[in-house]
């Protein structure tokens, strides 16, 4: 038994699925069988079961995985009290974040710190809100960066980045001239809206309250899709304010103020209370919180 063969059957396991494992581990589906067929001869217990179309733990699994992930935690965190021994961070933290964080927000913070550890491994895992949390509960990534509020109380969260949202036209639209607009003004155009997250959240929400039905023209769960399609014509979108900057200067966006409501989309770095952070991990946490971003001072409503 080694610690690959724990981290496939946590993977399979967490999947449900021994071929998206096999993606996740870089590795054939005939590998990953092996090495799970070769834990179980070890164990002597049957730890998945195959029958049917999807892949679930057996009871000797359930009690098998929990010893299995706290092996890989201690392991981890051995490691990294060894490398603290020389007072010098080192290692490798994993952060998990959205499209739009990813490509507008993180890459100052990911600059400097390399430019201050450089011998510290940085590994980004793109996913939405909810799959985030469960990697952070998971033990998968060290650090998630997610919109406020995030109820739970296993979790804590320091505020790195505050913003708000806006409306986005195409600069041929009908309110590309306007520096603002109400919820009424828009209600008569076609809308691009994000699919789900605390995004879409908040604006069914503003629009339940003001009394208007969107008129829907596309969902898209790409925030970089949603301005390549709102540029194209299609409708006018909502996005934070920071991930328009480039375009905006490109003029392939107009950005255009909610006079009559502010929805506010405070990012938050979310990390396990019971997790013991490793040096490299604090380092980042002080970079973060060091380069935050509060584009306005008082804003009443934030993004769900």
């Amino acid at each position: 038994m080694d610690f690959d063969q724990l981290e496939i059957f946590l993977e399979v396991a967490r999947l449900s699925s021994f071929s998206r494992a096999a993606e996740k581990r870089f590795r054939t589906q005939p590998a990953i069988s092996s090495q799970i067929r070769a834990l179980e001869e070890e164990v002597g217990a049957r730890l998945l079961d195959r029958s049917g179309g999807r892949v679930s733990v057996t009871a000797a699994g359930k009690l098998f995985y929990k010893y299995a992930e706290e092996t890989i935690e201690h392991r981890k965190n051995i490691l990294t009290e060894i490398a603290e021994t020389e007072r010098i961070p080192r290692g490798e933290i994993v952060v998990g974040a959205n499209e739009g964080t990813c490509l507008h927000i993180l890459p100052e913070v990911f600059a400097q710190f390399k430019r201050d550890y450089p011998s510290v491994s940085v590994s980004i895992k793109r996913a939405d809100y909810s799959r985030i949390l469960e990697s952070i509960l998971e033990n998968a990534v060290d650090f998630g960066v997610v919109s406020l509020p995030v109820n739970d109380n296993r979790l804590e969260a320091q505020m790195i980045h505050r913003d708000l949202l806006v409306a986005i036209t195409a600069p041929r639209h009908p309110l590309a001239g306007k520096k603002s607009v109400t919820v009424s003004d828009i209600a008569p155009y076609p809308l691009v809206l994000p699919k789900l997250g605390h995004t879409r959240d908040a604006l069914d929400a503003l629009f339940y309250d003001h009394h208007v039905k969107p008129k829907l023209a596309m969902e898209l769960d790409s925030s970089e899709l949603l301005k390549r399609f709102v540029a194209a014509g299609v409708g006018i979108g909502f996005i934070a304010r920071s991930n328009i900057q480039e375009d905006i200067r490109a003029k392939a966006l107009v950005a255009l103020t909610l006079a009559d409501v502010q929805i506010r989309r405070d990012l938050a770095l979310v990390f396990r209370k019971d997790k013991s952070l490793s040096r490299a991990a604090r380092a980042f946490m002080d970079i973060a919180l060091s380069q935050n971003n509060f584009t306005s001072p008082a804003l009443p409503k934030r993004a769900k």
